[in-house]
């Protein structure tokens, strides 16, 4: 586990609830171990207990109690015989989900092809695009944390149509599949493909060609598909051989 663990910022590690730059000691720990999980520094078969993250965070258990309470309310974590583990789905909950993102990448830009009045966010997709000609000119090596990056590609197109609860429902999902669409981007030609293919739909969106882009949008995110679960399903296989 590469946790971005250590020592919280000065507080009085026994109480839980003293605050640290505003926040108490229970939200610090909720929140790094959010983003730990949610960035795949832990691995899904880590050991996740109370003693362990209190001696990694310097804390008392409290705060760590209750951050593993909300994690598993949340849905990142899960119980099992020695604590806690971060969940990952199984194939077809990953398919299903994979579905519902399609479903709502499409939305934002169908509902502007059904609604003339409904328009794009032009100066936001602006300045996407010249995120992604800077990396089309200098392409970075293949890293599974670009998922990051190429959520917040989607974020941004998805927000630029208007509907900000369809934008929130595509956040939740893409948290819930990230640990898995890491493995999308461990290969230079992956990385490749996805700058190319997001250049191609931004400017089809500029360009108010919208049935083009939603055609473009849905080639791009099924390919996605294909290739995370080819590899989940490698992974999985692995994983249960190795158990």
């Amino acid at each position: 586990m590469v946790m971005s663990t250590g020592p919280l910022p000065a507080a009085d590690a026994t109480d839980p609830a003293t605050p640290t730059d505003g926040l108490s000691l229970r939200e610090v720990v909720y929140q790094r171990l959010r983003d730990d999980i949610l960035n795949g520094r832990v691995s899904p078969r880590e050991r996740l207990t109370e003693p362990k993250l209190g001696k990694a965070f310097e804390v008392s258990r409290t705060p760590v109690r209750e951050a593993l309470s909300r994690l598993l309310s949340d849905g990142l974590v899960e119980r099992t015989d020695f604590g806690y583990a971060v969940v990952v789905p199984s194939l077809e909950d990953l398919r299903n989900l994979y579905e519902l993102r399609i479903t709502l990448e499409l939305r934002g830009i169908q509902r502007a092809i059904e609604n003339p009045s409904v328009r794009h966010d032009e100066a936001a997709l602006r300045a996407e695009l010249e995120v992604w000609q800077r990396l089309r000119d200098e392409p970075p090596e293949p890293d599974a944390s670009f998922v990051q990056v190429d959520e917040r590609f989607h974020q941004v197109l998805s927000r630029s149509s208007g509907n900000a609860q369809l934008t929130d429902a595509l956040v939740t999902v893409n948290q819930k599949i990230r640990s898995v669409r890491m493995h999308d981007f461990v290969e230079t030609s992956r990385i490749d493909a996805t700058i190319t293919e997001h250049l191609e739909i931004l400017d089809l969106v500029l360009a108010r060609h919208l049935p083009e882009a939603l055609t473009a949008l849905h080639k791009h995110v099924g390919e996605s598909l294909e290739v995370v679960m080819e590899r989940a399903t490698s992974a999985m296989t692995r994983m249960a051989l190795a158990g």
